[in-house]
């Protein structure tokens, strides 16, 4: 597979590697709590690559027949990396590992450990798709206000 060649999503395999990994330093600094939460740098790392991932698919409009794919291809790959970054750092994210509760919490720790890890894991996927979702449906809304330019 070339990466670097367009595909059926419109855009190269390694555009939307590239633009998905603009992502991963939010995921790095929420893991490793080195910025507030609630705080303006947290909320920057939040909404600067889906804008990012916006602007750049308007940008390459009259090469790219359908925005919302491309988008979405975005936003499942961050998922994937979003998911890999949360397992390698699950170990310095939480000071004792989560648990599960109810019928659950009898589980032996292996068990937790590989259900909560997997659950987590199918959830960044599912955030991360989503993320490209809402970009797809607002580079949609967008591309006839920026159509002529």
């Amino acid at each position: 597979m070339n990466i670097l060649r367009k595909n059926n999503i419109g855009l190269p395999m390694l555009s939307i590697i590239l633009l998905a990994l603009l992502g991963v330093p939010r995921v790095i600094a929420h893991d490793l709590q080195w910025v507030d939460p609630h705080g303006i740098i947290n909320r920057l790392l939040v909404f600067i690559p889906p804008i990012v991932w916006i602007i750049y698919v308007l940008g390459k409009r009259h090469h790219v027949q359908h925005l919302f794919l491309p988008l979405m291809a975005i936003g499942a790959v961050y998922g994937l990396f979003l998911g890999i970054t949360h397992q390698l750092l699950w170990n310095m994210a939480f000071e004792t590992p989560p648990a599960l509760g109810g019928n659950l919490a009898d589980l032996p720790a292996a068990a937790n450990s590989f259900l909560t890890r997997t659950f987590a894991f199918i959830s960044s996927i599912v955030t991360g798709t989503v993320v490209g979702i809402v970009c797809g449906i607002a580079a949609t809304v967008l591309h006839p206000l920026v159509k002529g330019k």
